[in-house]
Formats: structure tokens, sequence, C-alpha cells
């Protein structure tokens, strides 16, 4: 596997990360004590940030310094955006349940149509006389 094709791998050390998001590292300690973000920690205890930690430092700076939120503000927009992003996932399942369910339903239906129609006993006029060919299995 290539080295960037897993965002979540931690790979950055602090100094690499605070220029990869356009920040001074001071701010990025101050974002962990924040608990706004949590970088890994090797075996030296050195800070290391995956992808995935670097666009979340860019959505932390786009929130402050665009939308002019404070750190609590922040972290109840990020909080959030993960409430919706795990509502939208589920509605997808749900839709996705609902889609197979209603093919289900209309194939069961189909079925139901087909073994009626067998059923069918032809209805004429009082004294008036049916005859109905009967098919033979098996042959034609």
């Amino acid at each position: 596997m290539p080295f960037f094709d897993d965002k979540m791998r931690p790979v950055f050390m602090i100094s690499v990360a605070a220029e990869l998001a356009e920040m001074h590292p001071q701010t990025l300690r101050m974002y962990e004590r924040r608990g706004l973000i949590r970088p890994q920690r090797s075996s030296k205890s050195t800070r290391l940030y995956s992808l995935d930690d670097v666009e979340r430092l860019r959505r932390i700076q786009q929130l402050v310094t665009e939308c002019g939120l404070n750190l609590a503000g922040v972290e109840r927009v990020l909080q959030m955006e993960q409430e919706v992003a795990a509502l939208q996932r589920r509605l997808d399942e749900l839709q996705a349940d609902m889609t197979r369910l209603a093919t289900r339903a209309q194939e069961e239906l189909e079925a139901v149509h087909r073994s009626y129609r067998k059923e069918l006993v032809p209805f004429g006029s009082p004294g008036e006389v049916i005859l109905v060919a009967r098919q033979r299995r098996g042959r034609r």
C-alpha cells in the first residue's frame, strides 16, 4: 500500500503537521490540550499526526478565522458535524434497507398475482354455459 493511501496513519511530526495546516506548532499543542485534536504518540512520546488530523486542523483554522468562532464554538461545530455524518450514514443504511424491502415486497406481490390468476373461475350470466379448455402439463 502506498505511503499516503491510509489517511488515518500517523506519519507527520508536529512541525510538519503545523506547516501543512499553516499554523504554529504551539497552536497544535493548544488544540490538543482543548481536546480538539488527538495525535498519536510514538514509542518516544513524539506527537504524530495523520492526513486526517491535518484536515481537521485546517477545518478548525477555517472555523476560527473565517467564521470567527472561539474554541468552544469550534468544539461544538465539530461535534455536530460528527453527529450529522453519523446520521447520514444511518439514513443511507435505512434507504438501502427500504429499497431492498420494496423490491422484495414487489416480488412477493407479483408472485401472489401469478398464483391467483390460475385460480380465477370464468363467470357468466345465469344459465350461460362456459367451457374452459384445460391445459395438460408437459404437453403442447
